[in-house]
């Protein structure tokens, strides 16, 4: 081997290692497609609140108490939070006194959803986790008195997309809760993040959004705030079958039992448009994600 044809192999290694650390460690397999970030949560599920090392303090004084104080003056209000993770923004809220409603946390993580059913058992009274891809929410619109999607817009395939899903199941009134990745890493993840100086206005004039603010929140993040343009309606808890719609073709989701496939029955929900049947799972988890159909 000559010593020019060395030289390219180990420029051709480097470059495939920065490659491969750009895709996998910066931007979480984002550019490969959901299914390499839900490949990678779910193989570091088990070790993802060592790795992210959040503070509990931190956590209810940021997130918790601001999101209580802003849903104060509904009575049992029900939050939604996309990519809950292991229950990070459930637990932050469910532990404010003065919260009194009910959250549904949705992840396309299977394992990180079962680390969350663990983390957060002392809640389960009022708290309901689905299986499903932010892209399409499986609820009718205008259902939520908040929603909420921490750390997550940057490893979605389309977050505009997203956005807009999260809006529709918004109430008008509502409090919509994101985050926006800066930071050094931020120029690696094109399409994928906002610059910082664009996002607020961003928000304020390309969605139906009023009184957004973005504040400085972490290193990595910025955290901003809006409220659903148009006149405030409804709020409070609904039963899921009220509000549970079918992300198939529309219809609504009802609860029934289903043929496990080996002669007994299972809680599940189905929809009655379809007839697509979404499984109870043993931990609670309702499982949108993969249906079995009719």
């Amino acid at each position: 081997m000559s010593w020019v044809t060395f030289v390219l192999v180990v420029l051709g290694l480097i470059f495939l290692a920065l490659i491969v650390y750009w895709q996998f460690i910066i931007a979480e397999g984002t550019y490969l497609g959901s299914w390499a970030v839900t490949w990678l949560y779910d193989w570091s599920a088990h070790v993802y609140e060592r790795i992210k090392g959040f503070n509990v303090g931190d956590e209810q004084w940021f997130l918790g108490l601001p999101l209580a104080r802003a849903l104060a003056m509904i009575p049992a209000p029900l939050v939604l939070d996309v990519a809950t993770g292991t229950g990070r923004l459930p637990r932050a809220l469910l532990r404010q006194p003065a919260f009194e409603g009910r959250v549904i946390g949705l992840d396309l993580s299977r394992r990180m959803l079962r680390e969350a059913v663990q983390r957060t058992a002392q809640f389960a009274d009022r708290l309901t986790y689905i299986w499903q891809d932010a892209q399409e929410l499986p609820f009718e619109d205008g259902t939520f008195d908040a929603v909420t999607c921490l750390e997550a817009l940057e490893f979605m395939p389309d977050p505009h997309r997203v956005i807009v899903e999260l809006i529709r199941v918004l109430r008008p009134g509502g409090v919509l809760l994101l985050t926006n990745r800066i930071g050094k890493d931020a120029r690696f993840l094109p399409r994928r993040v906002f610059p910082r100086d664009e996002f607020e206005l961003m928000l304020q004039e390309t969605y139906p959004l009023e009184d957004v603010k973005v504040q400085v929140w972490q290193v990595d993040y910025d955290l901003a705030w809006g409220v659903k343009r148009g006149e405030p309606r409804g709020g409070s808890i609904r039963p899921l079958p009220d509000i549970m719609r079918c992300p198939h073709c529309g219809h609504r989701l009802g609860p029934a039992l289903a043929d496990s496939g080996n002669g007994a029955n299972e809680a599940a929900y189905h929809c009655r448009g379809c007839r697509r049947v979404y499984p109870i799972a043993e931990d609670g988890v309702i499982e949108i994600a993969q249906p079995r159909r009719p």
